[in-house]
């Protein structure tokens, strides 16, 4: 096992109450779950989405932390918190990165795999384990 690893779970889910589709407004909302499963400390920087619409608009998300935390992970423990983004259409995918630094200075990207985002109503299918 690495000194340094996380994994990461998203479950996302279509909000009606806070769409219009007659105006091509979707929202959806995913719930992140990072677990340092990794043998050292490590603390979440940044963040890094891009987010595809189906009728491909591309939105790219950067900024420090995660719903305006910074969280340090010691080994074993998990951090979840949930956020959202809208879409001009019914579906689309979303996927990025996470920049962590480590309690022993190292560096690194945790990949975040691509998801759905489905007004459908399937949001089982979007779940994304990894």
């Amino acid at each position: 096992m690495s000194a340094h690893q996380v994994h990461i779970d998203v479950l996302p889910q279509y909000v009606a109450d806070q769409s219009n589709p007659l105006q091509d407004v979707y929202a959806f909302t995913y719930t992140v779950t990072v677990t340092n499963t990794g043998k050292t400390p490590v603390q979440l920087i940044s963040r890094h989405w891009i987010i595809q619409d189906e009728k491909g608009h591309i939105d790219e998300v950067k900024g420090l932390g995660v719903v305006g935390q910074q969280p340090l992970l010691r080994p074993g423990e998990a951090f979840q918190y949930t956020s959202g983004c809208r879409l001009r259409a019914a579906s689309g995918t979303m996927h990025g990165s996470y920049f962590f630094v480590s309690e022993d200075g190292q560096r690194f990207d945790a990949p975040i795999a691509k998801f759905v985002l489905d007004a459908s109503g399937s949001s089982s299918a979007g779940r994304t384990l990894h």
